[in-house]
């Protein structure tokens, strides 16, 4: 199985993301580590929370995208439940 350009281009921004939240995580152990406040601990552990979110998203759009969604061009019902979907994930998300 080959993957398309399109595929390598996703996979590189999610390991991009993966690594981000990898480095922010880093961060929360370094204040810990530090016995810096709890608020500060707690803020960078919220922007973890808030990044692996947001990959969580990303990953779930990339599946309905590649699955559902009829690759030909066409916009059809089926398509439209998949961009509808995407949107609410993206909310739920935020």
């Amino acid at each position: 199985m080959t993957t398309t350009p399109q595929k390598e281009k996703e996979k590189r921004k999610l390991l991009m993301r993966v690594r981000r939240i990898r480095g922010q995580l880093d961060a929360v152990e370094r204040r810990i580590e530090e016995d810096a406040s709890c608020s500060s601990v707690l803020q960078q552990a919220a922007a973890c929370r808030g990044a692996l979110d947001g990959f969580i998203a990303e990953v779930i759009e990339d599946h309905i995208l590649e699955h559902f969604v009829d690759s030909s061009g066409r916009h059809d019902a089926r398509t439209q439940a998949a961009e509808e979907l995407v949107e609410i994930v993206h909310s739920y998300f935020k």
